[in-house]
């Protein structure tokens, strides 16, 4: 597990909070298009929290979604194999059912 002790899927796409599968960062990034990244998502994030009128909150709202694009947890998938995006869904509901099936009780708990 990583981050916050989240579940990761064994082919480390997605991790697992809220009860959802969530698109993780692209790897091949390089560390300082990553770290840019993770500079505009923060700022971003701290944006929506002190926006004032609803157009500010969408202003920065779409900021945080081009960061999280840049990052490659949305928009086109960053794997070449043909697999979906299963980000938001439910593990049971996925591919990775027999892999959550077989996680402890434990760490399906952390996961929620």
């Amino acid at each position: 597990m990583t981050g916050r002790d989240y579940p990761t899927t064994p082919d480390g796409r997605y991790f697992v909070a809220k009860g959802r599968l969530w698109r993780k960062t692209n790897p091949a990034l390089d560390d300082t298009t990553r770290r840019a990244a993770i500079k505009r998502l923060m700022q971003a994030r701290r944006a929506v929290g002190q926006a004032a009128t609803p157009e500010t909150v969408a202003t920065a709202r779409a900021a945080v979604d081009a960061a999280k694009r840049d990052l490659g947890e949305r928009g086109p998938v960053w794997w070449d194999d043909g697999a979906p995006d299963e980000g938001g869904k439910h593990p049971r509901n996925t591919s990775y059912a027999a892999w959550w099936s077989g996680l402890s009780d434990e760490a399906r708990d952390a996961a929620q």
